[in-house]
């Protein structure tokens, strides 16, 4: 092979690589949540959106591509003063996403620096104006005033904040202890509250149980009594009728006050017994019914009449022990006064079995009704008591 030939070659080869250099050059292909930006002699001339698109070569020169997709950029724990002269640790996380390639790439030279410092000094502004308790709890106000400050500052450099947040906020050790201590406090107040609001529930039903308790009970006891005094009425009824319908004699009437005197005596206690006058009446008319009933009851009249002025006598008896030596005085007057009731009841059960026995033989003549005046029973009036020597 000649010279000629070799020099050929060679212009072959470098002209078929300077074709193939310039297709490489001359198409481009930009993928998808990218952007381009093609600068003509250097200067501006458009920006490359995805897909194909077509160069000059040694004219136009592409950019590096700008993702358009949100980015999440995570800053370092930054210290902040609150208004209470605390530093806090703050971390932080912003959101973004480039909205312009142009503006990005010529108005600012890194869009991710410059964002990390405007996060910083925004922060500090704002959480400069809170306390450390405001600083806690309220995440969502400090946020909103940072996403603003930021969206406004960035907007001319094709950017958009979507979103800032808050990751943590330490607060120096000795207030994590002090607050520790406090949330411990809270906790136990709540449980003290709550425990007393239970106690407190539990003695009100207990006393609202209690309280339906006594008054069920009492409505049972009132029912009881009420239906305990029917009972007592109609027994009451009953007896007085069955009294009516045996149309009893007052002589009987007079001999059952004899029985029920020495009942009333019965008991320990000192009273006075007044004995009313009636019952030697009634006890002579007795026995002047009975006295004519013949001659073999006169002597038996006799001793009746005679009873009945003992009685009658006796009207008054004094049961009391305030004499002096009052205890035998007593013992005696009651054991005398005993004597006289017995001599004098079974005087009168004798008068009663003779009257029966002449009247179911037959006698010749009637025995008279006597009236007998109804018998009253004074209050019982306590005795004098001895005042004793002056």
């Amino acid at each position: 092979m000649d010279a000629g030939s070799i020099l050929l070659f060679v212009v072959v080869i470098v002209i078929v690589l300077f074709v193939a250099t310039v297709l490489v050059r001359s198409v481009r292909i930009i993928p998808q949540a990218r952007a381009g930006v093609v600068e003509r002699l250097g200067k501006y001339q458009r920006t490359l959106n995805p897909g194909l698109t077509i160069l000059i070569p040694f004219v136009d020169r592409l950019l590096p591509l700008l993702d358009l997709r949100e980015q999440v950029v995570s800053f370092p724990p930054q210290p902040v003063i609150t208004s209470d002269n605390l530093v806090v640790s703050i971390d932080t996380v912003v959101y973004f996403q480039v909205t312009d390639a142009r503006a990005a790439t010529y108005e600012i030279a890194n869009y991710i620096q410059a964002v990390e410092q405007l996060t910083i000094t925004t922060l500090r502004n704002v959480v400069g104006g809170l306390n450390l308790e405001e600083a806690l709890t309220s995440r969502d106000q400090i946020n909103g005033q940072l996403r603003g400050v930021l969206d406004e500052a960035t907007g001319r450099w094709g950017l958009r904040v979507s979103r800032v947040e808050l990751k943590a906020i330490e607060p120096p050790h000795s207030i994590q202890d002090s607050m520790e201590k406090q949330m411990r406090a809270e906790r136990d107040r709540r449980a003290l509250i709550l425990t007393a609001e239970g106690t407190k529930q539990s003695a009100i039903l207990t006393a609202e149980g209690e309280r339906q308790a006594q008054i069920l009970k009492a409505e049972g006891q009132a029912k009881a009594a009420v239906l305990r005094a029917d009972g007592e009425s109609q027994a009451i009824q009953k007896v007085f009728e069955a009294i009516h319908r045996g149309d009893p004699d007052p002589k009987l009437l007079a001999y059952q006050y004899l029985q029920t005197l020495p009942k009333i005596a019965e008991g320990t206690s000192n009273k006075l017994w007044i004995i009313p006058s009636e019952v030697g009446e009634a006890l002579k008319g007795i026995g002047g019914v009975i006295g004519n009933v013949g001659q073999g009851g006169a002597g038996q009249g006799q001793t009746v009449g005679a009873s009945a002025e003992r009685a009658e006598a006796g009207a008054t008896v004094a049961l009391t022990g305030s004499e002096p030596n009052s205890l035998e005085a007593d013992a005696r007057a009651f054991e005398e006064e005993a004597a006289r009731r017995s001599e004098l009841d079974a005087e009168a059960e004798r008068i009663l079995q003779h009257h029966a026995g002449v009247t179911n033989l037959g006698g010749a003549a009637d025995i008279p009704d006597v009236d007998v005046p109804d018998l009253e029973i004074p209050p019982l009036q306590d005795p004098p008591r001895d005042q004793g020597p002056a």
